[in-house]
């Protein structure tokens, strides 16, 4: 078969196929490109059955990154500091110095309200989030928004992450607001998010700005944004619920 495929390749006369192909050079020639094509055949074969696993493997590796998303205002989104400084960056590091495989997603936007984050929610949601952490409500009591209307819409986007992602995690941020709206709004206030928590049974960090709040150092030149320093105790504040979650 080998002598008949190789004559037929010549497109000789069979009697002028017989002599070039008994001439050594010529036989030594064919057989070494033959040989060539068949070995070259047997890497792309080779290659085309190893490229599915190779890219199984990269997608595993990316899909074994899970996500952290950070829902808030401009505490979250660090108001006055540099980027890398916010307290969800922070949690960043403390994930990557214990080697988990979680990435966080900053998405706080200063003067963000409950309202306006309500709406916002579809922009930031995606089919991947592990954990959402919801931190809204700072500027709705300083603002003095009513009470129901603060509470409808925290539901609302607790509600709404449980429909779209109902294997994620929530995480409620509890705020506190200073007294000048009174006593009675600002008690009702703080108790909304523990209401909430234990109703839909999800976690809650307790107070965000707990040991930050009031105190001048830790803040920034308003009084109410943290500087990097108190940046550093929200995010503990935050990593004693997170932490256990991972």
């Amino acid at each position: 078969m080998f002598l008949v495929k190789t004559l037929k390749i010549l497109k000789l006369p069979m009697t002028k196929k017989i002599q070039s192909f008994c001439n050594p050079l010529m036989f030594c020639y064919f057989l070494i490109l033959l040989l060539l094509g068949c070995g070259e055949k047997t890497s792309q074969k080779e290659k085309q059955e190893s490229t599915p696993d190779e890219e199984t493997a990269v997608t595993q590796a990316t899909d074994a990154d899970k996500k952290i998303l950070f829902f808030g205002d401009s505490l979250t989104a660090g108001y006055g500091l540099e980027m890398g400084e916010a307290f969800p960056s922070v949690i960043q590091q403390k994930i990557d110095s214990l080697g988990l495989n979680y990435t966080v997603i900053n998405a706080g936007l200063s003067g963000e309200t409950t309202a306006s984050g309500k709406n916002r929610l579809d922009w930031v949601l995606e089919d991947d989030m592990d954990i959402v952490i919801i931190e809204l409500g700072a500027n709705d009591g300083l603002r003095g928004i009513p009470l129901t209307e603060t509470a409808s819409n925290l539901q609302a986007m607790v509600d709404q992450v449980q429909k779209e992602l109902p294997n994620a995690k929530i995480v409620l941020a509890g705020m506190k607001i200073p007294p000048n709206m009174g006593p009675e709004y600002t008690a009702e206030f703080e108790n909304i998010f523990p209401k909430l928590a234990e109703r839909e049974q999800i976690a809650l960090i307790p107070f965000l700005l707990e040991d930050v709040a009031g105190i001048p150092e830790l803040n920034q030149a308003d009084g109410i944004h943290p500087t990097e320093k108190g940046q550093k105790l929200v995010a503990e504040n935050v990593w004693k619920v997170l932490k256990p979650m991972l």
